[in-house]
């Protein structure tokens, strides 16, 4: 884990922001759908405070905590108090403060993590708040709702799905004289154009890309050369020929010994700058690796940096994208108060109100209600239409969506990135990293689940 930016995401997160909406608003604003009703029950009912957590940018804290305080407004008997944070570092204070039984009520989380907290029994099962209607799910699709359940628990509540994407800035592949990627680009291609961008541009670290900032992108890897992450008992890793990821490890390593992609250390220090300041945004680099709601995240810094899909793997034609929860919204087994989280995830799900704030900041709305309102309400920017052409664009390319990650994931991610960068900086050979990952995830694999 990067340790600036780990001091910083902890005071961060010990700074806990207090939102108390004032006013004694009405029952408006309810959930469009069945469940409206029953979200505007508890207005008038004894007082509540929610805790909630979510990761994101500086801007995704300023919206949701503008929603917060809307809801308040139309359930006035309901307040929260909000801890925000940045992606690293949340899950070593979620777990922590899980471990004290002290998770907030609510809880943003990732897919990489959700069987973990469901198999330890931290979260609540939503499944009767979806049978007795507080949360609507009438108009969400069954395969992509079915993405947060775990062992027939319902873990949590996706809020969005997402795509991998590669962003770029078209004026620096424009200075360099190179043409913007299209969707047949492939992994030599990607090459070549940041070599280019170095030497024509003058731009070390062409693509601002961490490979190993988690275990997606070596995925999406994995599914070009028609393997898989994990076996099917989640015992054991899924591919057997560890060579796919020695030229993983390789590729990247070259790139770096090159200086088109920045050593971890230097990328570090550029996750220190926040998403809306990276190099990308700001013209210092030409690519990064995102998900397709990438370019909406940072589109008040740089209105003019687009999205495609990844990298292609010469000859192969699999369908190695996958359609990934964005993330989901989890209630903590602890919580007093699960009837109320419930009812606010349901209103943040299907209310237009709620959605016109969000505006798909997190991603593709899962509500079909929702993705029609918005798109026939006029307010969605060039980046937002785009998000949403691009998963029309990829379709092609998308194959079946993996089950949730299993448990013992984060370790597997700590292995990943410490023997990958064993390779990077010369410690180990590609061969001897990809070894010791077999070995050590197969471990942790092994026994959690």
């Amino acid at each position: 884990m990067r340790r600036g930016l780990r001091k910083l995401l902890a005071a961060g997160l010990a700074g806990v922001v207090a939102l108390s909406a004032a006013g004694c608003g009405s029952n408006g604003g309810a959930a469009s759908g069945g469940a409206g009703s029953a979200a505007n029950k508890s207005a008038g009912s004894e007082p509540v405070t929610l805790k909630i957590t979510w990761w994101g940018s500086q801007s995704r804290h300023d919206y949701t905590q503008k929603l917060l305080q809307l809801y308040t407004k139309s359930h006035p008997n309901v307040k929260f108090t909000a801890s925000p944070s940045g992606w690293d570092g949340y899950f070593d204070k979620l777990s922590t403060l899980t471990a004290s039984g002290s998770m907030p009520d609510i809880v943003q989380m990732d897919y990489l993590y959700i069987t973990t907290y469901a198999k330890n029994n931290s979260v609540a099962d939503l499944q009767p708040f979806i049978d007795d209607k507080t949360i609507d799910v009438s108009s969400i699709d069954k395969n992509v709702l079915n993405t947060g359940k775990v062992n027939g628990k319902m873990a949590g509540m996706v809020l969005a799905t997402s795509l991998l994407a590669f962003g770029y800035n078209p004026d620096v592949l424009s200075k360099a004289g190179v043409k913007a990627p299209t969707g047949d680009w492939t992994w030599d291609d990607f090459i070549a154009m940041n070599k280019t961008v170095k030497q024509k541009a003058g731009i070390a670290d062409s693509a601002s890309i961490d490979p190993l900032y988690d275990t997606n992108l070596f995925s999406y890897w994995l599914r070009q050369h028609g393997e898989k992450l994990f076996s099917d008992d989640n015992k054991s890793l899924g591919y057997k020929d560890d060579r796919v990821c020695v030229d993983f490890f390789k590729m990247w390593k070259s790139m770096m010994d090159d200086n088109t992609v920045p050593n971890p250390d230097e990328y570090s220090q550029i996750q220190t700058l926040g998403l809306e300041a990276g190099p990308v945004v700001t013209g210092k680099a030409a690519m990064t690796q995102n998900w397709n709601n990438y370019a909406t995240l940072v589109a008040k810094a740089n209105s003019k940096i687009k999205i495609v899909t990844p990298p292609k793997l010469t000859g192969s034609d699999a369908k190695a994208l996958w359609l990934k929860p964005g993330m989901f919204f989890s209630v903590a087994q602890t919580s007093k108060h699960q009837k109320e989280a419930a009812q606010f995830i349901n209103w943040f799900v299907n209310s237009e109100e709620a959605n016109d704030v969000i505006m798909a900041e997190r991603g593709t709305p899962i509500s079909s209600k929702i993705r029609d309102h918005m798109v026939s309400a006029g307010k969605m920017t060039q980046q937002q239409k785009d998000m949403f052409q691009y998963v029309d664009d990829a379709a092609k390319l998308v194959g079946e969506t993996p089950r949730p990650d299993p448990a013992g994931m984060s370790e597997v991610n700590k292995v990943f990135k410490d023997v990958g960068y064993s390779a990077f900086y010369g410690k180990a050979t590609p061969e001897e990293a990809a070894a010791n990952f077999r070995k050590q995830a197969n471990e942790i694999l092994a026994r959690n689940n």
